[in-house]
This record gives structure tokens, sequence and C-alpha cells, in this order.
């Protein structure tokens, strides 16, 4: 067997090699029942079974609220950006929207289609860079819903707290942070996030949603957007990603194994401060966002020269170290840590990082 490279990119992004290796050895035959979980009826009792572990595997990693329902939909976190105003945004009302990047700004733009969305707080001003302090936002008392994304996975910028919403339902945009440290989901009224980066493989977006804020869905809404149609089957309205249900929930098995969403927690603070710490004590490299409103989970940088990031990928790519590459967005460089991204990658990137600084600087 070959060995594996450092996987850093942001999504679809890497997965614990425990899982990999286990669903490989179920992939022909699960559990002596002669067949492959992608060959099971989402219906049989076997892979009821297994969506049901899945569902309270999160719960239990996330001490999500029994009053919550928990989704397992397709479509990914984009098709969300419409189907949560079609459930949450009545016809001629208002919803606020925080806007701290490019995914915040796809949700603001969508949405857009669907009613009237107030811009409560945007980045721009900082190009990004940032996240407006609370203080600074106008928030509509009368919303129908406060949406913001907690973590910006290509300009690499997260809250690092939760946003006061008072009465009105706050809806987050978790797709690439969730399961990385604890939170606290009675605080929202639904959060969503797509499965590529922390949960499990594409082609699913895991949606939790207080069951108050169901059944207000638009009479135009699509029956497969309709979050309470959803809830109310089950997630199994039609035929669901079940690999990737699957394959989901070995990752929440992983991670209960690991010691739950606190032990992550720890991991990841040390993965974020050793790469920062040494960015910032380079001199060579530089990353741009405010020291407060740095993400944990994708850390842009850039050379000092552009001229040097093309040699710069080519010898990370070398030593095993993938998918560094920057957004075509901004340029420069992007290391996203993950949860399966252990701190030993975090080790042999800043080491590579010191011997080419070495060489070039």
């Amino acid at each position: 067997m070959s060995k594996r490279a450092f996987n850093f990119c942001a999504g679809p992004a890497a997965l614990p090699e425990a899982v990999l290796q286990r669903a490989q050895a179920e992939l022909l035959d699960w559990q002596g029942k002669g067949l492959s979980v992608m060959e099971m009826s989402h219906r049989s009792d076997e892979y009821v079974a297994i969506a049901e572990k899945a569902e309270q595997d999160l719960r239990d990693l996330m001490a999500i609220p029994s009053h919550y329902k928990v989704l397992f939909l397709q479509g990914g976190a984009s098709q969300q950006f419409a189907e949560i105003p079609l459930n949450l945004l009545p016809e001629g009302g208002s919803a606020d929207y925080i806007e701290t990047g490019i995914w915040s700004k796809k949700s603001v733009e969508e949405a857009r289609r669907y009613g009237q969305v107030n811009l409560a707080a945007s980045g721009k001003d900082s190009e990004f860079r940032a996240i407006p302090p609370q203080d600074q936002w106008r928030l509509d008392p009368k919303a129908a819903y406060l949406h913001y994304a907690s973590n910006e996975t290509i300009g690499g910028v997260q809250f690092d707290w939760i946003p006061q919403a008072g009465d009105v339902p706050l809806v987050a945009d978790m797709s690439s942070d969730i399961l990385s440290r604890p939170v606290d989901v009675s605080k929202f009224g639904l959060i969503y996030a797509g499965a590529q980066k922390n949960i499990g493989p594409s082609g699913l977006v895991v949606v939790i949603v207080r069951e108050d804020l169901l059944g207000k869905a638009r009479a135009a809404c699509p029956t497969m957007l309709n979050y309470k149609i959803a809830a109310d089957n089950g997630s199994m309205y039609n035929t669901p990603a079940t690999f990737s249900w699957y394959l989901s929930g070995l990752v929440f098995e992983w991670l209960k194994e690991q010691g739950g969403v606190a032990a992550m927690e720890q991991r990841n603070r040390a993965k974020k401060e050793l790469l920062y710490g040494y960015i910032d004590g380079s001199g060579f490299y530089a990353n741009p966002i405010a020291t407060p409103d740095r993400s944990w989970m994708n850390v842009p940088f850039r050379l000092p020269d552009e001229r040097l990031d093309k040699p710069f990928l080519v010898g990370a790519e070398a030593r095993g170290l993938l998918n560094l590459k920057g957004h075509r967005s901004v340029g420069g460089m992007r290391a996203s840590l993950y949860n399966a991204v252990g701190l030993e990658a975090v080790e042999a990137l800043v080491a590579y990082m010191a011997e080419f600084e070495k060489e070039r600087g």
C-alpha cells in the first residue's frame, strides 16, 4: 500500500484514514450480508439502522436538543441558499444577512431571488479580512431570520463568537467548521453544513432545524426542498445519498472514539497555533486576516513574490503536501486544517515552509 499524502484540500477534503479503511473492508460485503451499502435498499432494516445511528451519534457529538430535527439532505450547502428563504422567509417579509466573504455573498444573492434582504453588515470595506463587530450591525427586529456563515472557506475568516439575534431565529452556514469545536445548538434556529469538509464525502448536506420553524414553507416551495416534508419522512422522501450518509456515520463514530468535539477543539487549536505562529514569525510568509477573526480551518498565506508560488507548490507536492494552492479568486496559498488533518501534517508543512524560506528567502 502506497504512503498516503497529507491532504490540505478545502473540499472535498481529507477523511480519517481509519474511516476509509473500514469502508474499504465493508465495501463488497457489509457485515456478512453479501452486498455493499451502495447496493442496499434505503428502506431496509439494515440501512434504516445505519441512518438512525448516524443521526444519534451526531446528536451526541453536538448535544442537539430533542426539539430539533436532524436532516440528511442532498444538494450541498449551496442549495440551502435557496431552501432557507423558501422555508423561512414569508412572502413580503425580510431577512437579515451578514456578508463576510464569497460564500455568504452567494447566500445573499440567492435569497434576493425570493424576497427582501437587509444586508445588516458587510466586511467589504476591509476586503473581507475582518468581521464587522456586532455593535455596527443594522439588524431588523422583525426579520424572519438572521443568516451568517460561521467560517469563510475561501477568505479564511471565522466567527469566534455567536451573534446575538434576540427573538429572531439565527441561521448559520457551518459547512467548514461544524464539529471542529463545541457550539451551543440551542442558540440557533437552523444550522446547515455541506458534508465534504468535516463530515464526510460530497453530495450530502446536514440541516439541524428547530421544530417550530417547520411547516412555514411557501406554497411554491418544491416538495423536495420543504423541510417539513423531509422531517416527516426521515430524510427519505426520495432515495437519499446512502453511501455519503453511511460514510458520514463512520466519521461520527470516529469522532466519538477520538473523545468528541471537545477533544477536536484541543487538536485544532494546536494545529492552527503552530501554523499561524510560524507564519507570523517568519517574515517571509504573510496571512492577511485580522488576528481575532482568523479561521481555525482554512489558513490562507502568501509568499513575498508571486513568482515563487509555482516552485513552492511543486516542492510541496514532491513532499506529499497536496492541495495548497489558494482559491482562484484570491490567489496565494491555503492550508485547510479540518478534523481529519492531523498535527503531523501541519508539522510537515511548517518544516517544508522553513526549508523553502531558507532556500529562497
